[in-house]
Order: C-alpha cells, then structure tokens, then sequence
C-alpha cells in the first residue's frame, strides 16, 4: 500500500487507460455465485458475478432509499432515478422497531426487480447493533435482532444484509471477536438462504472492522461462514488509510489476499470529507470530496469488482442522487 497522503483535485485525464470526465458544474456542486478470473497487476485475482447478471458488463448502482411507502414503492423510486439496485434499513436505524411489509409488498418487489434486471438489494442493520459490546444486554439484543433480520430477508428477492461489526470499548480485539464469531454463528444456525456483509470501517475510535485483517479474524471465528462476506466502504476505505486514489491495484491486492475478493459482494459509494488516513467517517457527495470523481470511477470500474453491487450513501434527495447515478454511468468503462 502506497504511503498516506492526498491525490490532487482538478480535471480528470486519461488515466491508465480510462478516458474520463470532468465533472459539470451543475453537478458539482449540487445464494451462490460464479466466478471468473482477470489478469490484474502480475497475478489472476477473482471477479466475483452477481446472482441475476446476464453479462459481465451489468452496473448495478443505486442509493439508500426509504421504504417508509413499502418496498414495491422503493423499487418504483430506484427505477426513477436510473437505478437497478438500492439499500434499505432492515429497521429503525437509531432503533429496535422493524416495519412488517404489507400484505404483497414483497411479491410485488420481487417482480419489479426481475423484470427490470436489477442486482441484489441491500438491507441495512440498524446502527443499534452491536454483537461485541462489553454490556451483556447490548449483545443480547444484536443477537435477537440479527435471527429476526435474517429470517424477514429470506422472503426478499435476492438481499444481502450489511452489519457495521460494532465497537469493544476498552474490551480487548480479540475478545470482541470472539462476541461477533459467536453472534453469528448462534444467527447463522437457522437454514437461510441470507448472506451477511460485515461492512468495512473507517477505523475511528473503538470500532471492529476499520483494518482489512480484522475482518479476516472475524470472518475466521465464524464456523459457517460460508454464509459471510464483505461490503467494502470508499468513504470508511480511505478514512483508515487505504490509497484507493494513487494505489488501487495496490489495495485490490491487499483485499484478496486478507479477506479474499470472492467475499466481496457490494460496496458502498462514497466521496470523503475528510483526508486519506483520517480515521473520520464524513460522507460527501461523488466529486465533491477528497476521494475525487476520477478516482471513484476507476474504482467501479476496476475488473476485479465488475459485477458488484454498487450503493451510493451521500448526502442528497433523489434528484441528486439521480445526478450522481448518471454522472457514474456515463464514466463507468466496461471491459
């Protein structure tokens, strides 16, 4: 990995190989799944394939959305804005109430999703959760939530469930994993056809997850976890020192060789307010941050993670996320 340090904002030049954009003014400011193997760098490395893709140059993209109106509706509102993906909570974010779908609400998603190609969805786990607490009744509580997730997810079209792996406290890091190994497994004991994403950190404070190695460690205190994967973060990637501006290759390798690129499923897309290295968690919009517009499309576009699922989580409405959602399609390069 390349040292810390800050990539240059400006217009975006051809870079390694990639003819990209410059951002406009008005907006910039405003299951089981195949593989195939690329050549990237001086070794072969994995391309994981979305469940659903019927070619290799699918781009799945989409935002968080709200399902306040149901999921059918959300879906409806993903379409709108050119998405074929989006990201919801499972629950209450800041809380433990889950809203039960209306009667059809499920079905009907599932059949929008088939006929417009969409990639698999994403379910969010409330911000609440916390398996490796050091109170007793706070992993009590993650435990109750994650069985019932999983369960209300496995009548859903095709969705990952995405999990911040919590914060120890003054608890120990390898006592803290051992809690989420033990989380999981007691979730995972069910038959579900559920894929949980243990999502990558930015590394601030006390929180698991904010180093590559330690969602090794806590993917192999997992007893099934073939049931377990990855969704990586730009934003929470480049906050704990990952140079994906001046070193992609660099951290595409790093990646496959401690979690292994066959366990990333999705990523969450993000600009950074914030430096390389900054250990903070500040979202900004595509194009507005420290990240850059150039360096997030050859992010998306890099061939070991085509055939991702793709979520923006910036700050905006849905015009906005609209503009995003174009601005990426239109610099995206297919293989």
């Amino acid at each position: 990995m390349a040292p810390l340090g800050s990539a240059e904002q400006g217009p975006a030049p051809c870079v390694t190989g990639f003819a990209l954009p410059v951002i406009e003014p008005a907006l910039a400011h405003g299951g089981s799944r195949g593989s195939v193997y690329v050549c990237c760098m001086t070794r072969s490395l994995k391309m994981p394939r979305s469940p659903g893709s019927s070619s290799d140059e699918a781009l799945f993209l989409g935002c968080h959305l709200s399902i306040s109106d149901g999921y059918h509706k959300a879906g409806l509102s993903a379409l709108s804005i050119g998405a074929n993906t989006f990201q919801f909570f499972s629950r209450n974010p800041r809380g433990s109430k889950a809203k039960e779908p209306l009667p059809g609400d499920i079905e009907r998603l599932g059949e929008l999703t088939r006929e417009h190609g969409f990639g698999p969805l994403l379910a969010h786990a409330p911000y609440t959760l916390n398996p490796c607490s050091q109170k007793e009744t706070v992993r009590d509580f993650a435990k109750t939530v994650l069985r019932e997730d999983l369960e209300k997810l496995a009548r859903f079209p095709h969705t990952y469930y995405v999990m911040h792996p919590g914060s120890r406290g003054e608890m120990a890091l390898e006592t803290a994993i051992e809690f989420l190994g033990e989380a999981l497994d007691e979730a995972l004991e069910q038959e579900s056809s559920v894929m949980v994403l243990l999502e990558g950190m930015s590394g601030k404070g006390s929180e698991v997850g904010g180093a590559l190695t330690e969602l090794k460690d806590i993917i192999d205190s997992i007893e099934r976890n073939e049931f377990v994967g990855v969704c990586l973060d730009t934003c929470h990637l480049y906050a704990a020192g990952y140079d994906i501006v001046n070193d992609l290759d660099g951290v595409v390798a790093e990646i496959d060789s401690t979690v292994g690129l066959d366990r990333v499923k999705a990523v969450h897309i993000n600009d950074s307010q914030h430096e390389l290295g900054s250990k903070k968690d500040r979202h900004a919009r595509v194009g507005e941050g420290d990240i850059g517009l150039e360096a997030i499309l050859r992010f998306i576009s890099h061939p070991a993670l085509r055939g991702l699922t793709f979520n923006l989580e910036t700050p905006g409405t849905l015009e906005s996320w609209a503009e995003e959602i174009a601005l990426l399609r239109k610099g995206w390069q297919p293989a």
